[in-house]
């Protein structure tokens, strides 16, 4: 029987939210790496562009997006495996953990890998020469130098230091900066305290099973943060329960026997208990303004560029996901980083979740993720929708914008 292949890297981010999903759902596969020759050959000329990870599913379509990995697989799941909570508050609020983990923590991310050098690229630097090229000696990355060399440690050296000046330069366009550092580690610290509150009372973050935000959160906690030699240590040494839930959710089995015989069930009563609403607050400090930011530039950009229409390629070409650079206030600093249509992505899927729950539960989602400062993701948009066709983001259809009263610069 043909299995699905994920083409993957330990050391990416997003890769690790798409391998978290099929472990735990137990879901057999194989991965490759993108060093792999059939990656160029089979999946970039048809993806239009050189991007992990890829699912090549056992009959050959090739899915490029994690939640759309996560979505062709959770279709089939019966509810109690499903990585979906049924509609409710629940629902709505597992998409909003998973939209932070996937996109709020990238200062974190990028900071502990790409600042400290010293410790971190002795390892880093074997990751990636590693997963870009194989043991043969041959290199498939696209952007890469044209390696010749006899020596395989010397080329993948080449190779690794082509491909991490060229990530290195994104710490800069999310916004970490020798101004804004030490407020990236208190911040980063202070998610990892409320962080280890909440897994101290349950394995997963909604109770005794996975779901959508704790596979966006795996996505940065293990690639860079757990991986990586000194953002590891800071995790083991400060934050126990967190370093034991990234091992918990790259495993095939429940592994929570601290927590004794607890039912793979999620907290009773469609309840969010008050650990998580700490953590909930803590977002809506760090990341509703940013998200604010990001839609009323995106909105004022389609404005002025009123000749998109529907079906287009967003910035154009399939590998721009910046339409340009977006300012607001982070922590009392002015902070300035790419703005992301891909964002408004996730934006809807918490919006389509508030409005499949009942009145009830929409009642509810409305007051808690208001008191948590995080209301105007139940909210806002731009003026266009943002889609995936052909494994790309595109414009979708017109619709009435919301947008915050204080546009961003």
């Amino acid at each position: 029987m043909e299995l699905p292949v994920l083409y993957a890297m330990r050391s990416s981010l997003y890769s690790a939210k798409a391998r978290s999903y099929l472990v735990k759902q137990r879901i057999e596969y194989i991965e490759r790496p993108p060093g792999d020759p059939r990656f160029p050959a089979e999946v970039v000329p048809n993806i239009g562009r050189w991007i992990i990870p890829v699912l090549q599913t056992a009959d050959g379509e090739l899915i490029q997006d994690t939640c759309d990995i996560i979505d062709h697989f959770d279709q089939a799941m019966p509810p109690e495996r499903s990585a979906k909570p049924p509609a409710g508050v629940q629902n709505v609020v597992t998409r909003v953990l998973e939209m932070f983990g996937s996109e709020g923590l990238m200062r974190p991310a990028l900071h502990y890998r790409w600042n400290f050098d010293a410790v971190n690229m002795p390892f880093v630097g074997e990751d990636f020469g590693r997963g870009l090229m194989l043991q043969d000696g041959s290199s498939t990355f696209a952007f890469g130098p044209d390696v010749v060399s006899d020596d395989l440690t010397a080329a993948r050296a080449e190779v690794s230091r082509f491909a991490a000046d060229r990530m290195r330069a994104l710490t800069l366009d999310f916004g970490v900066n020798p101004e804004t550092i030490p407020e990236v580690e208190r911040s980063y610290h202070e998610f990892l305290s409320l962080l280890s509150e909440h897994l101290e009372t349950a394995p997963y973050l909604l109770g005794g099973r996975p779901t959508l935000g704790d596979f966006g959160f795996i996505a940065p906690l293990y690639a860079h943060l757990s991986r990586d030699p000194e953002p590891s240590l800071i995790m083991k040494r400060e934050a126990w329960p967190v370093w034991r839930w990234v091992e918990r959710m790259n495993s095939p089995i429940a592994d929570c026997g601290e927590f004794g015989d607890i039912p793979d069930e999620l907290f009773e009563g469609d309840s969010i208990p008050p650990t998580l609403i700490a953590l909930l607050e803590y977002i809506g400090r760090e990341f509703a303004a940013e998200v604010a930011a990001h839609v009323d530039f995106i909105d004022a950009w389609l404005e002025e560029n009123d000749e998109v229409a529907e079906g287009d390629v967003v910035g154009g070409r399939p590998y721009r996901r910046s339409l340009g650079l977006v300012t607001w206030n982070w922590r009392g600093h002015e902070i300035t980083t790419n703005a992301i249509p891909y964002r408004l992505l996730h934006l809807q899927r918490i919006q389509e979740a508030f409005a499949a729950a009942d009145p009830a539960g929409q009642g509810a989602a409305r007051d808690l993720l208001g008191n948590a400062g995080l209301g105007g993701l139940l909210e806002l948009k731009a003026r266009r929708r943002v889609v995936r066709a052909d494994n790309r983001e595109v414009w979708g259809a017109e619709q009435q914008p919301v947008v915050s009263t204080q546009p961003a610069t």
